[in-house]
Parts: structure tokens; sequence; C-alpha cells
């Protein structure tokens, strides 16, 4: 155990594993700060995934790939706000049939585009790009300065979100409308539009997670890939108590687990116990740290909360 936590591949497969983690997390925790339940997660990511992969494959290049991945979770985003937002629908019902669209498209479109294919056509994915300096520190440096670049706006987005909820004029807006959205109406700002505009942009960042798995982590776009990650991005959500520092904080304990049990069942131990058990490690040890920082979480008030203007 010790020979795992020093080595430094494990710190930096704990840092790729989070890095989609870290967008979803964040997508879900805006959506969750102005009041709407996002569960079309999971489909989300998967659309990204494909969306950003398929871009690339045809051509557009990387970066054009992530901006087509983050438009495509920007349109389900859309459309789950018009249906919760504007029309005050079940924020359940229609976050799993977003899932179930969202999935279901993609692998459609996937067998509508390749029909011949077998075997999924690679990418030529984000290459890391070592920080001058940075990378160079032992242990940390090559697993959180030697990344992809994908990695590092992850970085970014975590940081900006974390100031503009809690130093602008629109977060504070935001956070009013998930705790107190009459209050926001009295105020003569829009609390249809402020949800909306929550709902589309972290959507958007939900498919860029996605994405983040076929064109940094596997350069390719396979059935199941996301593999639920989505569903754990939102108990990260409740983890961090809807801080976006602790969610992120949540997302490399998450993926520290996952990196764990992975080279554990490449040690002796591994051949005298069941893969599966291995497998659920990361769960296991995530729903016990979910429990514990939980009791003290302080939920948005006005979460899944329908709003319709003029009433109290």
């Amino acid at each position: 155990m010790i020979d795992i936590l020093l080595s430094v591949s494990f710190w930096v497969a704990m840092v790729r594993i989070a890095s989609p983690l870290i967008f979803a997390t964040l997508g879900e925790l805006l959506c969750e700060r102005a009041g709407v339940l996002n569960l079309g997660i999971e489909g989300i990511m998967v659309a990204g995934a494909f969306a950003g992969w398929y871009a690339a494959y045809a051509g557009l290049g990387l970066w054009p790939a992530v901006a087509v991945a983050f438009a495509t979770g920007m349109a389900f985003g859309a459309l789950h706000a018009g249906l919760t937002v504007a029309f005050g629908l079940s924020q359940h019902v229609v976050g799993i049939g977003i899932t179930l669209l969202a999935t279901s498209a993609s692998y459609y479109a996937y067998r509508l585009a390749l029909p011949e294919v077998t075997s999924p056509p690679r990418i030529e994915a984000f290459a890391t790009w070592p920080v001058p300096g940075l990378s160079a520190i032992p242990l940390i440096g090559p697993a959180l300065f030697d990344q992809t670049p994908l990695t590092y706006l992850a970085y970014g987005v975590a940081v900006a979100l974390a100031l503009v909820l809690a130093r602008t004029p629109l977060g504070l807006a935001i956070r009013a409308v998930g705790e107190n959205p009459a209050a926001v109406e009295a105020q003569g700002l829009s609390v249809s539009g402020l949800r909306t505009l929550a709902v589309v942009a972290g959507s958007g960042l939900m498919a860029v997670g996605g994405s983040f798995l076929t064109l940094s982590a596997f350069n390719s776009f396979f059935f199941e890939m996301v593999n639920g990650r989505g569903w754990i991005c939102i108990a990260l959500v409740v983890f961090g108590g809807w801080r976006p520092g602790k969610a992120v904080a949540g997302a490399f304990l998450f993926a520290a687990f996952d990196a764990l049990q992975i080279r554990l069942q490449q040690t002796p131990m591994g051949a005298a116990v069941p893969y599966q058990l291995f497998l659920m490690l990361p769960y296991l040890l995530s729903i016990a740290a979910l429990i514990a920082m939980s009791r003290r979480a302080a939920v948005p008030a006005a979460l899944m909360l329908p709003f319709r203007k003029g009433e109290r």
C-alpha cells in the first residue's frame, strides 16, 4: 500500500481519472445552486463524448471538437430547462428522460455514421503538456502539471466557477434563485432566465467532461464508456456541500480510490480476492465519505421546487 501511494503513476492516474469528474460535477453543482436537479448528466456526458469524438474524427481538430461537445451539452440543457423551468415539469422524470434520449441518440448516431465499423476508430487525442519547472517537482509535479490541456482547463473552470459564485453579482443571483426565487423576482430579475442560464451552461460542462474521455483518455468512442460517472458526480455535489472547492476535492478523493483499486488488483492480494470486490471499493468508500459529509451539508432551499411567476 505504501509503495502504491508513493508511486508517481498512482498520482498521475488519480488526476487523470478526476478530470472528467471535475467538469461534470461543476456542471451539476451550477444547476443545483440555481435550484434545478439535472439527472440528465449521465446521458449528456455520453452525448458529449460522442459529439467530441466524432467532430475530431471528421477532421475538425481537437479544440473545435471540445466546442462541439460543449454545444451539444448546451442543447440538451436547453431542452431540460425548457421542460423543468419554463413548464415546471418533474425534474426527476425529465432528467431520466434526457439521459435515455441522449444516450440512445448517441448510440444511434454512431451506428448511423459508421454502419460497417466493427471496432471503434481511433483519433489523435490531446498529448500531455508538461508545465516547465512545475512538472519537475517530485511526485506532485508529474501528477498536476504533466497532464493534457483539458485537465488544465478543468483547473481553470473550477477556479472561475468558485469566483463567479462567491464574488460576482451573477453568482449571487444564481445562488439566490436556488434559495429564495421569490426574493429574486422581487428585485426585478428573471428567475426563469437565471435558472435556464445555469442549466444550459452546466450541461455544457457535463458534456465537456464526457468529451475528456474520448479526446484525452481513450482516444475513441465505445458504448458504456461513461459507466456511471454521471451518477457519481451527483453524489460528489452533495459530498462537497454545493461548494466548488469541496466538490473538486471529492472528485480527487473518488479518483484516488479508483486508481488504488486498479493497482491493488495487480498485487498478490488481487490473485486471492475476486476482482469485483476491488471494483466495489471506490464506491463503498465514497458512500461512507458521503454519509459523513452530507450531515453537515446545507441543501439549497429551493432545489427541485418549480417557480411560477407571481406565486408565493
